[in-house]
Parts: C-alpha cells; structure tokens; sequence
C-alpha cells in the first residue's frame, strides 16, 4: 500500500449502527475530497483507509472465528489482509454512490464486513463437498410435536419432496437443496458453479414460488406451518 504522507483523518472509533450525521458531515467531505485527489494527498488517504478496512475485517474474522474450528491463527490475518485489500478495491468503485446517508468511516466499514465474512465462509467451505443430491437431503423432525402436528407435517414435506423433484429443474433442484437445505453459502456456491450470487438468487426465488403454487392447489403452505410449530 502507498506510504503516508502528514495528512490523516482523525482515528474514530466506528459502530456499524452509528447515527445518521447531520448534512454538514466535514469529515466525510474531507474523505471524498482526499481520495478524488492526486498525489501523495491520495496515498496518505488510501493508506488511512486501508488501516480502517483491515482493523473492521480483523474484528470480523475473530467475531467469526469464535464460533468455528477451520481457521487458525496465521489464517485469521491473511483473511483479514485480503478482505481489507478487497474492500478498498470495492469501495473505490462505488465511490460515487455514496450519498452521505451514513458517516464515510460506517459506509467505509461495511465493505471490510462483508468481505471477510465472504472469506470465512469460502474457507469453512474449502475442500468440502458441496450437497446436491436428494440423498443428502436433511431429516426434518421434531420430537416435541403432537402426534396431529407430526401428520400434518408428513403430509406437507411428502408434498415439498414431490413437488421438488417434479417441478423443478435439475438446475433448480440442486440449488435449493445446496441453499435452502444444506446451508451452503450462497457465495460459495456461485463460485463452484462459476454463476452469479444474482442468478442463484433469482433460481431460488423462481423455485419457491413453484413450490408454494403446488403447495396451495394442496391446500398447504409453509408460512402456516412454520408459524404452528
């Protein structure tokens, strides 16, 4: 990353849920300004806020990594460095479309978020076997419903199974199981079909509204289930 010059913002400490700052925000102005410059003006800013981007990512990969047993600790801080590095390329892009509805420092924040929680799911996710086949579809039950609960539940999933594999396509199928069922990241799994998360979306989104349209002409629905147990 390019040196740093005499210029830098004031340290602040960041909230992701920080309050909306009066129209008269100078500090944001004073980062737009400085990064839309030249020269060692510009590095001094990119450097300062690439030190934000990797103090929010770090404090992503840890919160993270808490929770989980695939990462270790040289692990934590490369994920960390390429998702600040990631960021700052993101945030550079949409530059302009930052209209001033948060602080910049916030706005600035939540791409170093997003990256390192993209990275640390890939790697929870690395040199697994993605599920696709109905056979790694999961059990559903819960022992603690009624006997009357548990049939209306029969009756629903045998209804959902069905639906699944007639209704939809293969390309369909695979990708609700993978999403819906199994957990995968939606991320991860755009990167194994080499597609996009907004494709994936879309095809989960068609392949719900077949379901619910077959679920109804039965006479069910998974809203209603959902709210009975």
């Amino acid at each position: 990353m390019p040196s740093k010059s005499r210029w830098a913002p004031p340290r602040i400490q960041v909230v992701e849920d920080a309050p909306v700052p009066p129209p008269d925000d100078r500090e944001s102005e004073l980062w737009l300004r400085h990064l839309r410059a030249q020269g060692p003006e510009r590095d001094a800013a990119l450097a300062e806020l690439h030190a934000l981007l990797l103090r929010a990512a770090r404090f992503e990969v840890a919160r993270r990594h808490a929770g989980s047993t695939h990462l270790r600790g040289g692990d934590q801080d490369d994920l960390a460095q390429q998702s600040a590095d990631d960021a700052l390329v993101a945030l550079l892009g949409k530059l302009d479309s930052f209209r001033g509805d948060s602080r910049f420092t916030t706005w600035a924040y939540k791409f170093a978020l997003y990256e390192a929680a993209a990275k640390v799911r890939r790697r929870a996710w690395q040199g697994r076997e993605i599920p696709l086949g109905e056979e790694t579809w999961p059990l559903i039950a819960d022992e603690r419903r009624t006997p009357e609960q548990g049939a209306e539940s029969a009756e629903l999933f045998a209804v959902l199974r069905s639906a699944i594999q007639s209704e939809l396509t293969p390309h369909q199928r695979e990708v609700l199981v993978a999403i819906a069922l199994n957990d995968v990241p939606i991320d991860v799994l755009a990167e194994r079909l080499n597609t996009t998360r907004g494709a994936l979306y879309k095809t989960v989104h068609d392949s719900r509204q077949k379901l619910r349209a077959v679920l109804g002409a039965n006479g069910l629905s998974i809203d209603e289930h959902r709210s009975s147990t």
